[in-house]
C-alpha cells in the first residue's frame, strides 16, 4: 500500500475552548458551539474574520441538514472551506486530519473545528433512549432489540471470556476518570466515585452498569488549526501535529472480524510511523471512553500494554496522573462531558492544555508528547493523533 503524504509538522493547534458544561438549558446546540468557538478564538488571539475554514460534525438536537453551513451563518463566517463530518465519535480527530491536509494544500489557512450539542436538556429522556436503540443493521441487528450499550456489553463480555478481564477492573476505569474530573474546573461530574459505587450502580447491559456508561451532557468544544509557520506568530503556545492515522473496519458490529480486536492498531501504526515515535515516547493519552471497556481495549491496540492487560493497567494505577501513562486527565466522557462528537474533541483540547502546561494538580509533569484516540460507531472508525509541544 502506498504510504500517505506525511503531515508531520504541517499544522499546529493554536487555540482551544469549551463551552459551559453539564445542564445548560438556556443555550442551544449552536449556542454551545459558538461559545466554545469564541473561547478558542480568544485563546489564540484571533477574531472571526481570521477564519477561512470551518469543520464541524453532526447533531441529534439541531434540525439542520447542512449543519456546517448553518454554523458558519450563525457565527458570521464565509469560509473558503466548509464541511460536516460524520464518522461518529472519530469525527474530531478526522477533522484535524482534513484540516491539516487543507492547510498543506493551500485550500485554507486558519480552520475552526467545533462540535457539540445540548443533549442533556435539548431532548427528552424518551428521545435519548430512542437514539441509543436506533442503531445496528436495520435488517440483521435491530429486529433483535439492539442498543449502543448492548453492543459494547457484548464486546466487554467477549474480552472477559478471552482474557479474564474482571468486572472490578472495568470499574477502576470509571474511578480513574472521576478522580481526574475532580481536578477539572469545568467537568460535568464533581462527586467522588468509589469502586462500590460503580459495582452497585443500576445495571444497563450486563456487565455494564450506569457508571460504566458515558454521560449525557450539554457541551461544545472547539480548536483552531493553522500552519506550523503561522502558528509561531500567534498569541498562544502552539502544539504541533506529529502523526495522525485513520482506519475504518466496519459499520455494523455483525461485520466486525472480532469482538476484541479493532482498527486502533492500524490507525496507531500509521500515526507512530508518521511521527517517528513509539508508545514509549508518549507522556499521556486521551482515549475515547464511551464505555469502560473501550479505553482498556485502546491501550492494548495502541501498544501501551499486551492484549488482555488493559483492565489490569487501570487497576494497577498506571493510568492515574503520576502513573506510568496518565489516561483521560480531564475525566473523559465518563466524567468530564459527552455530547455527540464533542466527547472526543475534548480529548484534543485536554492534550493541548497538558502540553502547554500550568494545570496545577491536573498537570502531567514534564508532558511533551500526547496521544489522542477517537473512535466512532461501535469501534468502527478510528483516528489516532500524536501531538507535541515542539516540532521534534
Amino acid at each position: 500500500m502506498k504510504q500517505p503524504l506525511s503531515l508531520k509538522n504541517k499544522s499546529a493547534i493554536v487555540g482551544v475552548g469549551e463551552s459551559d458544561i453539564g445542564k445548560v438549558p438556556h443555550m442551544t446546540g449552536l449556542g454551545l458551539n459558538a461559545q466554545a468557538a469564541k473561547r478558542a478564538l480568544d485563546d489564540a488571539g484571533l477574531s472571526v474574520s481570521d477564519i477561512d475554514g470551518v469543520l464541524t460534525a453532526y447533531s441529534f438536537t439541531e434540525p439542520y441538514f447542512m449543519l456546517g453551513s448553518v454554523l458558519c451563518e450563525y457565527l458570521g463566517i464565509k469560509p473558503r472551506l466548509n464541511a460536516s463530518m460524520v464518522v461518529g465519535g472519530a469525527s474530531p480527530a478526522v477533522m484535524l486530519k482534513h484540516a491539516t491536509q487543507a492547510i498543506a494544500s493551500g485550500q485554507a489557512e486558519t480552520i475552526l473545528i467545533c462540535a457539540g450539542e445540548n443533549r442533556a436538556t435539548g431532548q427528552s429522556r424518551d428521545a435519548a433512549v430512542a437514539a441509543l436503540t436506533a442503531v445496528g443493521h436495520p435488517y440483521f441487528e435491530q429486529p433483535y432489540g439492539t442498543s449502543v450499550p448492548g453492543f459494547y456489553a457484548m464486546i466487554a463480555q467477549r474480552h472477559m471470556h478471552e482474557y479474564g478481564t474482571t468486572r472490578e477492573q472495568l470499574a477502576h476505569v470509571a474511578v480513574n476518570t472521576r478522580a481526574h474530573a475532580l481536578l477539572h474546573p469545568n467537568a460535568h461530574m464533581k462527586t467522588p466515585l468509589t469502586l462500590e459505587h460503580v459495582l452497585t450502580a443500576k445495571p444497563i447491559a450486563d456487565p455494564l452498569g450506569m457508571l460504566d456508561c458515558c454521560l449525557i451532557s450539554d457541551a461544545g468544544g472547539a480548536f483552531i488549526v493553522t500552519s506550523a509557520e503561522r502558528a509561531r506568530d500567534l498569541k498562544a503556545k502552539p502544539v504541533y501535529l506529529q502523526g495522525i492515522g485513520e482506519y475504518h473496519t466496519h459499520e455494523h458490529l455483525l461485520c466486525a472480524a472480532s469482538l476484541t480486536e479493532f482498527g486502533a492498531t492500524e490507525s496507531g501504526r500509521i500515526a507512530y510511523e508518521m511521527s517517528g515515535l513509539s508508545p514509549a515516547d508518549i507522556d499521556l493519552a486521551e482515549l475515547y471512553d464511551c464505555f469502560t471497556i473501550v479505553p482498556a481495549l485502546e491501550l492494548e491496540e495502541l501498544g501501551f500494554c499486551e492484549r488482555g492487560e488493559g483492565g489490569h493497567f487501570f487497576e494497577s494505577g498506571k493510568a492515574r496522573i503520576g502513573g506510568a501513562l496518565p489516561v483521560n486527565t480531564h475525566g473523559g466522557m465518563l466524567s468530564h462531558a459527552h455530547a455527540g462528537a464533542a466527547g472526543g474533541l475534548f480529548g484534543i483540547v485536554e492534550a493541548v492544555r497538558q502540553l502547554r502546561g500550568g494545570l496545577g494538580a491536573r498537570q502531567v509533569e514534564g508532558a511533551q508528547v500526547a496521544l489522542v484516540h477517537n473512535e466512532g460507531g461501535i469501534l468502527s472508525s478510528h483516528c489516532t493523533v500524536i501531538l507535541a509541544n515542539d516540532k521534534g
